[in-house]
């Protein structure tokens, strides 16, 4: 067999590079951490390497490759000029050390977006350091539970939250060593407004909810809902995951929530993760503000006085708010999902409105061309007593037990048969509130031939024989899991090892 050569020589190395500067560049590490033998990896030229994860990129699925309909995620085309943006030398090089003088141009961004953020939600007060939404819903709570604290009322120890609430609401909530009280919805799948009277007293510290609900239905009785946690003392935290939905319509100020968190990676057109951690800045109320992370972006209009110049224009810096929580992250939040989400905003302004109304058209297009296209026998309808016509918002949830019950079919088999017809699967079994649910969000960049064209593929599997959609997956790389064995036998080692 013949040896394989790297493009410097070395036998099946796999990479190209120099020869290290120190003979030993390991010398520093104890022994006890050394390896006695190599890794039993497999050993590739560097061609071989790039063929091997270029093949795997192919295999992926993204936006970028197709329909991504995943509810509840806002899974939408990230315009290519932000990137351009955000790889600006004097974006992508700045070390978060650096002193004030030397990053007047993020630091004004960083401001800006602030201020964009809070307009748009009706808040006063904005922080970008949470670097996930789910870290803006603890970072919330924990402004909250300060909030409270600062006022003597420790006793508040329970949070609200109804059973068609994101899993990261509970959980944050725990996480500041709340107790939850879940409430039940009524059924049109909307919040029950006499469930959440009897489940507010004295001990509550406050109400976690998303308008629209995760059921894709607006809340006509949300400004009630507040009126009540408000009189018994409690705060009104706004779930901004589906944002999309509302924005230039509404606001969660106007509803009478108190604390929000935005996600830069959903409505803001930051793609998910961004290539590291996401984005989820909170705004709150005026009351709130003293307790927001440290530091946030501020401005003062330069003067004779100020030592870092005379001028028209302001100098930015950071301040640290007057009772703040500390720090939730280690700098000052993803600065990358920052740039590209304000240059979304600068971008369209006002025209975000319009996103809102295409991204609503959408979803109820593409709900009615399912639901009235499969006929009367079986058709997938809304939860509980939703009517086939009555407008949903962002997104929208199917639930298939008709199907079910009709051909043994279940909603994870059509979701496992999209993917042999060059879909990602929409989001399946969530809200649990809906049986055989599966949760469709086309979101506003995808045009009417996509969703025409989805909508017929979808009523295509519904009228294929069971046994074909029971065993799919059929072309994808990875086939039908056993998800039960995987998550009982880990395999968490390279079988090389």
């Amino acid at each position: 067999m013949s040896t394989v050569f790297d493009f410097n020589g070395a036998p099946g190395s796999g990479w190209s590079q120099p020869e290290p500067i120190r003979e030993d560049p390991g010398k520093n590490i104890p022994d006890s951490m050394r390896r006695n033998a190599l890794p039993r990896w497999p050993r590739a030229s560097e061609p071989e390497l790039v063929r091997h994860y270029t093949l795997l990129s192919q295999r992926n699925f993204g936006i970028d490759t197709g329909f991504y309909p995943l509810g509840s995620c806002t899974m939408k085309h990230n315009p290519r000029i932000n990137e351009r943006i955000v790889q600006m030398p004097g974006i992508d090089r700045i070390h978060p050390l650096q002193p004030d003088s030397q990053v007047q141009g993020l630091l004004a961004i960083y401001y800006e977006m602030q201020d964009m953020l809070s307009i748009c939600a009706g808040m006063d007060s904005v922080t970008l350091q949470p670097v996930a939404g789910a870290q803006g819903e603890f970072t919330a709570i924990r402004c909250i539970q300060e909030y409270h604290n600062s006022n003597g009322e420790n006793n508040r120890n329970k949070v609200i939250v109804p059973d068609s609430a994101h899993g990261t609401n509970p959980a944050s909530a725990a996480m500041c060593g709340y107790e939850i009280v879940e409430i039940p919805s009524g059924s049109d799948g909307r919040i029950d407004l006499q469930a959440l009277r009897a489940a507010v007293d004295g001990d509550t510290a406050a109400m976690m909810i998303t308008n629209p609900s995760t059921l894709g239905v607006f809340e006509p009785e949300i400004a009630e809902a507040a009126r009540i946690v408000h009189e018994a003392g409690g705060q009104m935290y706004y779930d901004g995951a589906n944002f999309n939905a509302i924005l230039g319509k509404t606001d969660p100020g106007r509803m009478g929530f108190d604390a929000v968190h935005y996600n830069l990676h959903k409505t803001f057109s930051q793609p998910h993760g961004g290539g590291g951690p996401g984005s989820g800045p909170i705004g709150v109320k005026s009351h709130l503000a003293k307790y927001l992370p440290s530091p946030i972006a501020a401005r003062r209009a330069r003067t004779e006085d100020d030592p870092r110049g005379v001028g028209d224009g302001f100098w930015y810096f950071w301040e640290d708010p007057e009772s703040s929580i500390g720090k939730v992250q280690q700098w000052n939040g993803n600065a990358g999902a920052v740039v590209r989400a304000w240059a979304f905003y600068r971008r369209y302004g006002r025209d975000l409105e319009r996103m809102s109304e295409h991204a609503v058209l959408n979803a109820n297009y593409l709900r009615h061309r399912i639901m009235r296209g499969h006929g009367d026998s079986a058709i997938p309808t809304m939860p509980k007593d939703g009517a086939p016509s009555e407008v949903v918002k962002h997104e929208f949830t199917l639930d298939m037990t008709p199907i079910k019950d009709a051909t043994g079919v279940t909603a994870k088999d059509v979701a496992k048969r999209l993917l042999d017809y060059g879909y990602m699967a929409p989001t399946l079994y969530f809200p649990q509130i809906v049986p055989e649910c599966l949760m469709l969000e086309p979101t506003e960049t995808e045009s009417k031939d996509v969703l025409d064209k989805f909508a017929d593929d979808f009523l295509s599997i519904l009228s294929e024989d069971p046994e074909i959609l029971k065993n799919a997956p059929h072309t994808t790389p990875v086939r039908r899991v056993d998800e039960v064995l995987a998550a009982r036998q880990l395999i968490l080692r390279h079988p090389c090892e």
